[in-house]
């Protein structure tokens, strides 16, 4: 799925217009108009603000990963998969980046990092 398919997707979901988004992102109409039908994809800074403006991952915006039929991404948050384990979110977060956990990845998109953990893997790493 394109990012424009999924800006589509996430702002139907939202019930949220053009307008709507350009107000709270404060990126311009035509900008918006032009991710939405596909001929400019956003630079990060706009990535990171129309993701916070829907209330998804921008994991999901850059299409790192999928979400359900109901619209939810198919990632265990760092902070259930921190209180699953008994450990802080600062050693899922920590792990995830260095590679040193089998469950999941992290990548950093500008200066932000975003983690994926894989449901499955996970409950089968810690037996739940």
């Amino acid at each position: 799925m394109s990012f424009s398919e999924r800006l589509k997707q996430a702002m139907e979901e939202k019930n949220m217009s053009q307008a709507d988004l350009c107000s709270l992102t404060g990126i311009g109409k035509s900008s918006i108009s032009q991710y939405i039908s596909g001929k400019n994809e956003p630079k990060t800074k706009a990535i990171e603000k129309i993701a916070e403006a829907l209330q998804v991952s921008t994991a999901y915006m850059n299409g790192l990963i999928e979400t359900n039929e109901a619209g939810e991404e198919k990632s265990v948050p760092v902070e259930k998969a921190a209180s699953l384990m008994g450990k802080s979110q600062q050693f899922i977060r920590v792990g995830l980046q260095r590679g040193l956990l089998p469950f999941g990845s992290a990548v950093k998109l500008s200066s932000r990092w975003t983690y994926y953990i894989n449901p499955q893997r996970f409950y089968d790493y810690v037996g739940k």
